[in-house]
């Protein structure tokens, strides 16, 4: 993938905080991922933004149905990983 350098400003504070978690990978890759995610992030509220006006909000039950998938997905994971690493760290 191209690369090009830009200039940004950042609050030192901030800066300092991210070049000591960016270490290893470094400045630019830290930062193309963090801004990866954001965008990633902001196209998803765009889609619930538009699903919203299609649809409406979602009802208490709707969204409590969903936490609840989310929570056996979640723990089907962790299963899965908990097997794997009884096993010796083979895939699941």
């Amino acid at each position: 993938m191209a690369s090009k350098k830009v200039t940004v400003t950042l609050p030192e504070e901030l800066l300092e905080e991210i070049r000591a978690d960016a270490s290893e990978r470094g400045l630019s890759a830290y930062v193309a991922e963090a801004l990866r995610a954001k965008r990633e992030r902001d196209r998803l509220l765009e889609l619930i933004d538009w699903l919203e006006e299609e649809h409406g909000p979602m009802t208490d039950a709707e969204q409590a149905a969903a936490e609840a998938e989310l929570a056996e997905i979640d723990a089907e994971h962790e299963r899965r990983r908990a097997a794997a690493a009884r096993r010796g760290g083979e895939a699941a």
